[in-house]
């Protein structure tokens, strides 16, 4: 490609937050602003470069010359590229830091003579302070909501919460005693929700909280940017994207996003670039491929949360006293505490039905036809995979938007039941049996095969997540690109 052809696109700066999960979603997006003609430029922190680099091999960043990688620091103590950073020190950095490096590299950009000026800016709604760089260079920008409708309306609410007293506790009591089954019925586009169903950073006793300061300035922000698109699709959060419509003036469903890209033929030179920042391991899939159709549960908390060695010992008899073949991934910083994690009695009545590995590729693990259910914390990408591979799940949240997360899929879609992180091996048992063998599995299953359909109904060439991408590129990522 010579570089005329390149300076004449347009030029698409893309940033998603510093952890795993959003530098996926925003990749995919990335991908298909790709295929629609945009010059990329994907912006990690160092840290984040570093270990994306360190996990694919030290070419796998090179890119192409439509789709360029670049990093800015993050201002934080150097760090084990092993685990991932603190996230109080990642929102605090968000806050108070990044906004200066990114003007910087965007002016270092828009002097090459080698690549198109910036035309517009992508950017995770957690990293808001690009709508201040957007405003400064006169660009359009779009807010990248990679969490669910459900939850970031959740988080819109934080202010009301606040100014009603309900946030933050009083103190710690507040825990233990009835108080987060509260319910709250004036949030738009959701009825009945409970305290305890909100985006956890709600459940801090410190009015100076950094994360519950934060996702209410996120909330804010946002109205102040061209657009919103959500990682999500109308027929699944179709009220409470209406909800949403009541609070930002443009807000549109762009999901699946691997579905969407599914429907394109993707430049193959971008097969090779990955987002992982942890080294996949494929022998799983190996011995997934020995396992009867729907056989093995597929277990992974994610690649943020952090267990004791005690609740990781529970699921673990609990998946061994069940007798089903299980896939276990655990990360090496996952667990607190002594590196020899199992008893030896786990060992023995595991020994040729399970496999535990550091890291995989999930949505190949997902798709597999052995896979049968999905014991997950209910991250918003393992949500979305787990319903477009047809797979119904066990949900365990920890904190953040996972509780969110894991109220809609239970109760909302149908398509999971709730065990509590801090469960028994007997209740681990007994729910693993129900998904992968009981009657509640079978209609869970069911319900998880119909929005699939739904899914892949959204992101055809005529569904509302395929039709609202392509209104956006061209309404807003476009509005200011010469004709």
């Amino acid at each position: 490609m010579d570089s005329k052809a390149v300076a004449d696109k347009p030029h698409a700066v893309c940033i998603p937050g510093p952890f795993q999960s959003h530098i996926k979603a925003m990749f995919n997006l990335a991908k298909l602003l790709h295929h629609n003609g945009f010059h990329i430029t994907f912006v990690n922190t160092d840290f984040n470069h570093k270990r994306l680099l360190k996990a694919r091999g030290s070419d796998a960043l090179n890119g192409l010359p439509d789709f360029r990688f670049e990093s800015i620091p993050d201002g934080l103590p150097t760090s084990d590229d092993n685990t991932a950073q603190d996230i109080f020190m990642v929102i605090e950095s968000v806050r108070n830091y990044l906004l200066s490096p990114f003007l910087g590299l965007l002016a270092k950009l828009n002097h090459s003579s080698s690549i198109p000026t910036v035309t517009c800016i992508v950017s995770d709604g957690f990293m808001s302070f690009t709508a201040t760089a957007a405003k400064e260079f006169g660009i359009p920008s779009l807010f990248f909501i990679t969490i669910s409708a459900c939850s970031f309306v959740g988080l819109t609410q934080f202010r009301a919460l606040q100014e009603k007293g309900l946030t933050p506790l009083k103190d710690d009591s507040y825990l233990m005693n009835s108080y987060l089954d509260t319910i709250i019925d004036w949030i738009p586009g959701i009825k009945g929700i409970r305290l305890r169903d909100l985006p956890s950073y709600i459940r801090s006793t410190d009015p100076n909280d950094a994360l519950l300061n934060f996702c209410m300035e996120i909330s804010e922000v946002a109205n102040e940017t061209s657009a919103i698109i959500v990682h999500t699709f109308e027929a699944l959060e179709r009220e409470v994207l209406d909800g949403l419509s009541t609070i930002f003036p443009t807000v549109n469903a762009v999901g699946p996003l691997q579905l969407l890209l599914n429907q394109m033929n993707e430049d193959s030179r971008l097969n090779s670039i990955g987002w992982n920042l942890l080294k996949e391991e494929p022998e799983c899939l190996e011995w997934l491929d020995y396992k009867e159709p729907n056989s093995v549960i597929y277990v992974n908390f994610g690649s943020i949360a952090v267990m004791s060695k005690e609740q990781l010992i529970e699921f673990a008899m609990g998946l061994a006293n069940s007798n089903h073949y299980f896939l276990w991934i655990i990360r090496p910083d996952q667990v607190r505490g002594n590196s020899e994690i199992f008893p030896t009695v786990f060992k023995e009545k595991t020994r040729d039905r399970g496999f535990i590995a550091s890291w995989c590729a999930q949505e190949e693990v997902l798709n597999h036809p052995s896979v049968g259910g999905f014991l997950t914390h209910c991250g918003w990408n393992s949500i979305l995979e787990s319903l477009y591979a047809g797979v119904p799940m066990l949900c365990s949240p920890m904190f953040g938007d996972q509780p969110t997360n894991c109220r809609f899929a239970c109760v909302e879609w149908g398509i999971g039941m709730e065990i509590s992180s801090d469960a028994k091996r007997d209740e681990v048992e007994k729910l693993v049996r129900e998904l992968m063998e009981g009657e509640k599995g079978k209609q869970l299953k069911c319900n998880v095969m119909e929005w699939k359909r739904m899914a892949e109904e959204a992101t055809s060439p005529i569904g509302s997540s395929f039709v609202n991408f392509d209104k956006v590129v061209k309404e807003v990522l476009l509005s200011k690109y010469p004709k």
